[in-house]
């Protein structure tokens, strides 16, 4: 231990969690699956520590010290990235813990949804155009369609 105090327990304990956690434990690492689906786990982790200490009296010059420490990591998966033909959505696979979280978390989604729709929408009316374009020029006789010359 580097030193016998609490200040020092508590500095092992920390650089003991950052040995457990690090950005792959996070974002995990992707995997191909067949169809050229790469799919990403997502995880959230909570960690907590303490540590504490006292000095204890002595009838000797001898100080005694005694402490401890610990610390407690819990690593639960959210959600996952799913990438298919350039395309990434978010899968989540844990229950919101209140309708603010939810609402918020919805919104990609429904901005996905909006913009699908709308492109949809604005594709058939394009195509509506062109097919109505195309009946009125094989409805309209030779002779009675517009010219330049008269």
């Amino acid at each position: 231990m580097k030193e016998q105090s609490a200040a020092g327990i508590l500095e092992t304990t920390i650089e003991k969690v950052k040995n457990l956690v690090n950005v792959s434990t996070i974002i995990g690492e992707p995997m191909n699956i067949d169809g050229g689906i790469t799919i990403i786990p997502v995880s959230k982790v909570t960690y907590g520590f303490a540590s504490g200490g006292s000095d204890f009296p002595s009838k000797t010059n001898k100080e005694i010290f005694g402490g401890g420490g610990g610390a407690g990591v819990t690593i639960t998966p959210v959600a996952f990235l799913v990438i298919s033909d350039g395309e990434v959505t978010i899968k989540h696979i844990t229950a919101f813990d209140n309708a603010a979280e939810r609402v918020v978390n919805l919104v990609p989604e429904m901005f996905d949804k909006v913009t699908s729709v709308v492109n949809k929408a604005k594709k058939e009316k394009e195509k509506a155009a062109s097919n109505d374009a195309a009946e009125y020029v094989s409805a309209v006789p030779a002779e009675d369609a517009p010219s330049e010359n008269k």
